[in-house]
């Protein structure tokens, strides 16, 4: 059997990832491990299974570069004008919701919004294929 279990990124301060992530996304922190050198927060949503890995580097004062290899996490929720506004209220710019409707008919809705971090976050209505 295989599961998904995390997706990990660096981030700078973990205060302002820790409240960024909760106050957009409802994500709580479900463990943090601190180590000498660097910290471990991870970050689920209720009842998810999924978790988001947080390392906080304790010597790095310089942002990260994200280089052209990232693409973004994605989220599913089931309201998405909602959802874009809790993340205008958290403090993030959500770009414009799209209906993406390739050959007419919807494949998607969603928004993409960068954290902190400049880590881009797709944020998706529920439905169809994204449940």
């Amino acid at each position: 059997m295989t599961k998904l279990a995390h997706s990990m990124i660096r981030v700078l301060n973990e205060e302002t990832s820790v409240a960024f992530y909760r106050a957009a996304f409802a994500l709580e922190v479900v463990d943090r491990l601190d180590f000498e050198s660097f910290t471990l927060i991870y970050m689920a949503a209720p009842g998810g299974g999924f978790e988001l890995e947080l390392t906080v580097n304790k010597s790095r004062t310089d942002p990260y570069a994200l280089g052209d290899g990232y693409g973004h996490l994605a989220l599913v929720v089931t309201d998405l004008e909602a959802a874009r506004a809790r993340v205008e209220a958290a403090g993030g710019a959500p770009r414009d919701i799209v209906d993406f409707r390739p050959a007419g008919e919807r494949v998607a809705r969603f928004f993409f919004v960068a954290d902190p971090d400049g880590y881009q976050i797709e944020v998706i209505e529920a439905g169809g294929r994204f449940r």
